[in-house]
């Protein structure tokens, strides 16, 4: 039986390393609704944010070297539509400390 049910995903802590931020169960599919990334280390930074397209190696980029200044927060209010396998993917330029929350419809065939 299908549903629709609204999510939220809290990642707290991103970095210069690839940190996965949402993965898209077998049998779903994902819309992001909203995506809020804020820097709380008070220093500026980039990030990049990316689709990694059923899990592989391929990376599709959304945003690359965003800026984020310190303190500040970035919303992202366009909707991604992500399905079975995709990765919703984050890292910044340099070690940094950044908190991602992002809100999400989550819908089973």
């Amino acid at each position: 039986m299908a549903s629709e049910v609204m999510k939220v995903k809290l990642v707290a802590g991103v970095t210069n390393s690839e940190n996965d931020l949402l993965t898209v169960a077998s049998g779903h599919t994902y819309t992001v609704l909203n995506l809020s990334v804020c820097e709380t280390a008070g220093a500026a930074e980039t990030f990049d944010l990316y689709i990694r397209d059923d899990a592989g190696a391929d990376d599709f980029e959304i945003y690359s070297d965003q800026a984020l200044a310190a303190n500040a927060t970035f919303e992202h209010t366009t909707r991604i539509v992500l399905e079975a396998t995709d990765v919703l993917s984050a890292k910044t330029a340099s070690s940094a400390n950044v908190d991602i929350v992002i809100s999400y419809l989550d819908q089973t065939l």
